[in-house]
């Protein structure tokens, strides 16, 4: 455990931890620290969701949608005041799963950029 790189990411659920175990199960102590470094830039916090989901009420309704990186679903919000608010009480309860959601794809994506990045060092040692 003293030597987990994931240790320094706050808020994070067992979900998440163990989704982020499996992810970097098969990378270096190197890969590993780079994983986190771009992961720990590109994920939400569920607090961080929760407050932009109850921004909804005041006649910003959408903006979690638009954070979460689903646009459409953002628009539809804003236009509609968060679907008459029904999506946004919807979200409000739902707002650790679509932080969940997002999180996966930006560990999926930061696991790619690590990858590549290994593979362009190994195509080009200094």
């Amino acid at each position: 455990m003293e030597n987990d790189p994931l240790i320094n990411l706050k808020g994070m659920s067992l979900e998440e931890y163990s989704y982020l175990k499996q992810v970097i199960a098969g990378m270096n102590p190197r890969q590993a620290q780079n994983f986190v470094m771009f992961y720990s830039d590109r994920r939400k916090d569920p607090q961080e969701i929760l407050l932009f989901t109850l921004l909804g009420f005041l006649g910003v309704a959408g903006i979690q949608r638009f954070i979460t990186g689903q646009m459409g679903m953002g628009i539809l919000y804003f236009l509609t005041l968060g679907l008459c608010f029904i999506g946004t009480i919807v979200d409000i309860v739902n707002h650790k799963s679509i932080t969940l959601e997002f999180n996966r794809k930006a560990a999926y994506e930061s696991a790619q950029l690590v990858k590549i990045m290994s593979n362009q060092g190994a195509e080009n040692p200094s």
